[in-house]
C-alpha cells in the first residue's frame, strides 16, 4: 500500500490525530507537535492537510474528528474501480494504496506492476491472491511495459496546482505513455491536494541533495490526462479545484528534525 517511510497513510494520520488531540488546549504545543510530525513524514500530504486544518481551526478537537471522518469516507478506490476500462492492461508502480484496492475489485484486467523499491512482488502476490492477472515487471522493463499497456495509473502523494509528487519512476512512465498516446490517470484521494504556498516549503523538505536517490519524484500535471478521486474522473483543471487545505505557514517555520 502507499506508504510514507514504510507505514500506510491512514495509520500515520490516525496516530497523528490521536497525538494532536492531547495538545488541543495548548496552542504553542500544538504548533510544535505539528511541525515535528511534518518534519518526520514530509511525503504524507494527508498529515500536512490534517495539521494545517487543526492549526487553522478554532476548535482543534472538532477539526481532528472532521478530518478523520473525511478520510474514512474517502471513496477514491471505489471510484477508480468503476472508471477502469473493461478488459484492459494496466500499468502501476510499486504498491499503491488506491489502485491496488481498486484492482482487487476487478477480475477482467491484466496488471503490469513495475517493481520500484522492491514493493512490486508484494503487490503482485496481493492481486494474485484476489484472482487478478498480475505480473512483476523489473524497473528496467518499465518502458516496455508501458508500451504494452492500455492505461497507466499513477498514485499521487501530493497534488499541487501544477505538479504531483509520486513514487520514483512515475515521470518516466508518464513520459513514455505520452509518446504512445496511452492515457495517464492519477489517483488522488482526500487530503492529497495542497495549495502552492503549502507545497513549495514541503517540496524543499522532501527533495534535497541528489533527487535520483529519493523514493518519490515531482512530475508536471501536464503529463496527466485525468485525476480520479472521490468525485470520480475529473479533468486536471477541475481536479485542482478540490484543493481544500488551508495555508498554515507556521507549520514550516523552524522545523524540528
Amino acid at each position: 500500500m502507499a506508504r510514507a517511510n514504510g507505514y500506510p497513510q491512514h495509520v500515520i494520520v490516525s496516530e497523528a490525530a490521536h497525538a494532536l488531540a492531547s495538545f488541543a488546549g495548548d496552542p504553542q504545543g500544538l504548533v510544535t507537535a505539528c511541525r515535528r510530525m511534518v518534519s518526520r513524514q514530509p511525503t504524507s500530504a494527508p498529515l500536512v492537510w490534517l495539521c494545517a486544518r487543526v492549526l487553522c481551526s478554532g476548535d482543534p478537537r472538532a477539526e481532528i474528528r472532521a478530518a478523520l471522518s473525511d478520510l474514512e469516507n474517502d471513496t477514491t478506490n471505489r471510484e477508480l474501480s468503476f472508471c477502469l476500462p473493461d478488459d484492459a492492461t494496466i500499468v502501476i508502480l510499486g504498491w499503491p494504496e488506491f489502485a491496488s484496492d481498486a484492482l482487487r475489485r476487478r477480475g477482467d484486467l491484466e496488471v503490469l506492476i513495475v517493481d520500484v523499491h522492491n514493493e512490486g512482488g508484494g503487490a503482485v502476490l496481493d492481486l494474485l491472491n484476489a484472482d487478478i492477472n498480475a505480473h512483476d515487471v523489473p524497473v528496467a522493463g518499465l518502458a516496455a511495459a508501458v508500451k504494452e499497456a492500455d492505461l497507466v495509473v499513477l498514485e499521487a502523494e501530493v497534488v499541487s496546482p501544477a505538479e504531483i509528487l509520486a513514487v520514483s519512476g512515475s515521470y518516466a512512465a508518464a513520459a513514455v505513455a505520452k509518446t504512445k498516446d496511452i492515457p495517464v490517470w492519477c489517483a488522488a484521494g482526500v487530503g492529497r491536494f495542497l495549495p502552492q504556498r503549502m507545497w513549495e516549503p514541503l517540496q524543499q523538505m522532501i527533495i534535497v541533495d541528489d533527487p535520483w536517490e529519493h523514493d518519490t519524484e515531482v512530475l508536471p500535471l501536464s503529463l496527466v490526462d485525468q485525476v480520479i478521486g472521490p468525485r470520480g474522473a475529473q479533468s486536471v483543471e477541475d481536479a485542482i479545484k478540490r484543493i481544500d487545505c488551508p495555508v498554515a505557514p507556521e507549520l514550516f517555520k523552524g522545523n524540528i528534525l
